[in-house]
């Protein structure tokens, strides 16, 4: 019998999926991609636009460092969120925001969870259980899902990033941004126009990036109640 998936993990990329050639971005040819993972989020061509050419991500007006922006490391869940980029205009352009897994785990033991979860065993609460508001880092849970983005039997991790992080986590801990909409819609066009495709070969054309799951701190495990079913 095949060994079951561990039932909450953080599967991740250390490059994101085929990309708009036009918006790569200088670094995303490192020769340290193994420190680094691939998270997304969906924004505005406003936003996205002006974030791919200064390499920052608050470099539109528009964007609210107010508002709490949440990520997640699978591209599946960003198809799902996002419908593949077709949702709305505010989620009409898909971006790859690469960090470093050092300053993840960093902006991970500042977090404190929302749903999907019991309560923490006595004496193990959360480093940010004392900080303001503004300050803790939210993690869910949510079912993860497939290309075609039905549900799969585990759990894939999304964090919430508050105002009071944000900026650090925009100056410091984002190596480089890339625009990977067009991915998203292709992937898209090609599952609508062969159904029977297989993942494989999503992965061969560029559509679907090859996400491994990421050994995660013992401490952080018990933050983020990853044991727990």
């Amino acid at each position: 019998m095949a060994p079951t998936k561990p039932f909450r993990q953080i599967r991740a990329a250390c490059r994101p999926a085929k990309t708009n050639h036009t918006t790569e971005s200088p670094a995303s040819g490192s020769d340290d991609n193994d420190d680094l993972i691939t998270i997304y989020q969906a924004y505005n061509a406003a936003i996205a636009t002006a974030a791919c050419a200064a390499q920052r991500l608050d470099a539109s007006p528009l964007f609210k460092l107010t508002r709490m922006t949440w990520i997640k490391p699978s591209w599946c869940w960003m198809m799902y969120r996002a419908g593949y980029s077709y949702k709305d205009a505010n989620q009409a352009r898909i971006l790859a925001l690469r960090m470093r897994k050092g300053d993840l785990w960093t902006l991970l033991r500042m977090a404190e969870l929302t749903t999907h979860a019991p309560r923490s065993p006595p004496g193990t609460s959360a480093p940010s259980a004392d900080k303001p508001k503004s300050e803790k880092v939210k993690v869910q849970w949510d079912p993860e899902r497939d290309a075609r983005l039905e549900k799969l039997d585990y759990r894939s991790i999304q964090i919430g990033i508050p105002a009071g992080v944000a900026a650090r986590w925009i100056s410091e801990w984002i190596v480089d941004i890339t625009d990977v909409t067009d991915t998203a819609r292709e992937l898209k066009q090609v599952l609508d126009g062969e159904p029977g495709i297989m993942d494989e070969e999503l992965a061969e054309r560029g559509l679907y990036p090859v996400e491994e799951e990421i050994v995660v701190p013992d401490d952080l495990r018990v933050i983020l109640r990853m044991d727990s079913s």
